[in-house]
């Protein structure tokens, strides 16, 4: 099989699009990992199939496939790579300035704003509300603590691990979040750095994350995510289900901005610094996430599957 495709990224979080509104492509776990394999493929974070939406106020749907071929709910950097590829396409007209990408976690409502050549360059996406019910988000554990709303939700659960226990609150964002925040470095394991050089860039997120990912505490695994509060933001790395180690996280920032809110770390709106940039995450008044961010197409080609 001949596919057409476009590689996109949003906050270097990558992935390949195709376009498939006539509904006829399916693809094995296996095709999945060769497209993403970064020595043999094409190299990307995960897949997006474009297809039509049943729902008549969505432009269209985003069936976004893991690295490992895994069904995700949902991408936050993925979503906003979605709006910039049917802008761009013409499948929705630059001057409308929003649109609503139907996903598995639900209608994701998007602003955008385009270039001088009606090229789309920034979008603001309604993530919804996050989830903090634990059999919702969700963790094998009960609610220990309110949000300021009287929201039960999951706070600092200790995880055992084989380099102790991790405190992790846990949030949804139509897929589930486990938030790590860390305030001394030093107090960390040495064998989760390469060096004596302890902190948050050196820390061996392969191994610390793959462990988490798949501890009984998360019964459809998590996606991980370490984080340091400072003056300029909130510092984070995360793991992702189903993919690993990415350079950014829409959802996971989302999460980590809601869980820094309710710990008392930090207030409703924040920029959240990953390793391929930064994104504007505010917790409304409304209970919504609203995630602003960049989405950058990097080329098109064929590849034969």
């Amino acid at each position: 099989m001949e596919l057409h495709f476009a590689k996109l990224h949003g906050t270097g979080n990558d992935f390949v699009f195709v376009d498939d509104f006539s509904r006829d492509i399916e693809l094995t776990d296996d095709q999945v990992r060769f497209l993403c394999d970064r020595h043999f493929g094409i190299g990307a974070d995960g897949v997006v199939l474009i297809r039509p939406s049943d729902d008549p106020a969505c432009a269209a749907y985003m069936h976004y496939l893991n690295a490992d071929g895994s069904l995700s709910q949902m991408c936050g950097n993925g979503v906003r790579c979605f709006a910039k590829y049917l802008v761009d396409r013409g499948y929705v007209p630059a001057s409308e300035k929003r649109l609503t990408a139907d996903t598995l976690s639900g209608p994701k409502p998007i602003r955008f704003e385009v270039d001088a050549d009606g090229s789309m360059t920034l979008a603001t996406v309604d993530m919804g509300r996050p989830v903090l019910d634990p059999a919702s988000v969700p963790v094998a554990a009960q609610a220990n603590a309110r949000s300021a709303k009287g929201v039960a939700f999951v706070r600092e659960l200790p995880v055992e691990s084989p380099w102790g226990a991790f405190s992790f609150t846990c949030v949804s964002m139509g897929n589930p979040h486990a938030v790590c925040f860390v305030d001394d470095w030093e107090s960390f394991p040495d064998a989760l750095f390469p060096s004596a050089d302890k902190r948050l860039a050196t820390l061996d997120l392969d191994k610390i994350g793959a462990f988490f990912e798949r501890c009984p505490a998360f019964p459809e695994r998590a996606n991980i995510e370490f984080a340091t509060v400072g003056e300029k933001g909130i510092e984070m790395r995360v793991f992702e289900r189903g993919c690993g180690g990415t350079l950014a996280c829409g959802t996971g920032a989302c999460a980590v901005n809601v869980a820094a809110s309710l710990t008392g770390r930090a207030g409703c709106e924040n920029d959240l610094r990953l390793r391929g940039g930064t994104l504007r995450i505010v917790w409304g008044d409304d209970d919504h996430v609203h995630m602003t961010g960049p989405a950058v197409e990097v080329y098109r080609g064929t590849v034969e599957l």
